[in-house]
């Protein structure tokens, strides 16, 4: 284990991940002068480059949990999945966890997040358990969204059930504790909302956003979503509803379906999310520097947008390989507003996130951004192309990094 090079009397923070959700916020932490170590298994890991100390193990050794907490004054999280009944004695020695593990104790799992949805009383796709004896519950037909409870991310650990049939092959291969089923909604656009929640319960939310999927991993977002006010209102007020009712304090994402149902929530990110890394260029205060500001204790920044919109690219691996694709980052560099993130992870595999690319718009209407947008869109494409169709898989993957 490295030595540490702050100490928790001076504000700093903490984070169990080394990913390029943690390289991100240590480049945030940088800016703002405030001291970030990470624990996280890989010595050559994102995070690592700019942390100032590193925690060198298993994301899941409470012992090293307990090391990071003795290096700063609080300590957040890159992801959800994480072993709460472990770190409770942490919590209960006085370690600080932003967000708290009350608070990420029903969202750690898709099963509780539904369950709080209900609960809540927020609008969601109806769904129910995995039926082990193959027999659906009254009201359900198929097609259905089968998903595993944990532990899924990027449409892994997912599987769309036609049939009677689907459902008995996923039931041969999985443990149908761990998997929920949902109706299959329609839908015209996916929307995610980024909202962030300090200690003093002040709450704040960034632009509702529209996100597109290619194979179930996100492919690009467009800032702001047009779509109109009242939707954007009803998305804002979920959000405050939520993050209130379990004091989340901290960054969160929540991603919608928007069609014929209205308004309806797909999924919870309890963590600064892929839909929000246009907030780096575009936005006052970027999603990773407000989860630094509030970890820290230190005021929340302004989230509106600095500039008219902006589209963010994910550059998805499209073969495998260990080049490091210079010229084709060279190439998306010199596009028109653009800022490219490349994340450094060693190697490549179709459809694994390896950096992004924002490029700022100039349109003054909805139909002006969208048109810039589409155009900028074709021209990533000419350099940085899609991944090959995969064939699909219901198993559950082991956790690299969600974005």
């Amino acid at each position: 284990m490295a030595e540490p090079t702050a100490t928790p009397l001076m504000p700093s923070i903490g984070v169990v991940g080394g990913g390029q959700l943690a390289w991100m916020l240590a480049a945030a932490a940088q800016q703002l002068h405030v001291p970030l170590h990470v624990q996280t298994p890989g010595a050559h890991d994102p995070a690592t480059a700019l942390a100032t100390s590193v925690v060198e193990a298993e994301l899941d050794d409470i012992a090293a949990t307990r090391e990071l907490a003795r290096r700063c004054s609080a300590i957040t999280f890159e992801n959800e999945w994480v072993d709460l009944p472990a770190l409770a004695p942490l919590s209960f020695d006085g370690i600080s966890f932003l967000p708290s593990l009350e608070a990420l104790s029903p969202l750690v799992s898709k099963r509780s997040q539904r369950e709080l949805l209900q609960q809540l009383g927020l609008p969601a796709p109806r769904w129910c358990d995995l039926p082990s004896d193959g027999v659906l519950p009254d009201g359900f037909s198929y097609p259905l969204m089968a998903k595993a409870s944990t532990g899924g991310y990027d449409g892994k650990g997912t599987a769309v059930l036609q049939g009677p049939e689907d459902l008995q092959s996923l039931l041969a291969r999985i443990p149908p504790s761990d998997w929920i089923l949902e109706e299959l909604v329609s839908f015209d656009l996916e929307l995610s909302q980024l909202a962030c929640r300090d200690r003093a319960g002040n709450l704040q939310c960034y632009p509702l956003v529209q996100t597109h999927q290619h194979q179930q991993v996100c492919d690009w977002v467009l800032a702001p979503a047009s779509v109109p006010h009242a939707v954007q209102a009803y998305a804002r007020n979920i959000a405050a509803s939520l993050l209130t009712a379990i004091n989340y304090v901290g960054v969160l994402s929540i991603e919608f379906f928007y069609g014929p149902g209205g308004l309806q929530v797909n999924e919870i990110a309890p963590r600064t999310h892929n839909s929000g890394h246009f907030t780096i260029e575009a936005a006052h205060t970027s999603q990773f520097a407000q989860q630094v500001r509030i970890v820290a204790g230190l005021p929340m920044g302004p989230v509106e947008l600095q500039v008219p919109g902006a589209l963010m690219v994910n550059l998805l691996g499209f073969e495998s390989s260990d080049v490091d694709y210079q010229s084709q980052r060279d190439a998306l560099a010199a596009l028109p507003q653009a800022t490219v993130h490349w994340y450094g992870k060693q190697g490549s595999s179709p459809g694994r996130k390896l950096g992004h690319v924002t490029l700022l718009l100039e349109g003054v209407t909805p139909q002006e951004r969208d048109d810039q947008a589409q155009q900028l869109l074709e021209q990533v494409r000419l350099i940085w192309p899609l991944p090959p169709a995969a064939a699909p898989s219901a198993m559950a993957p082991s956790p690299e990094e969600p974005g």
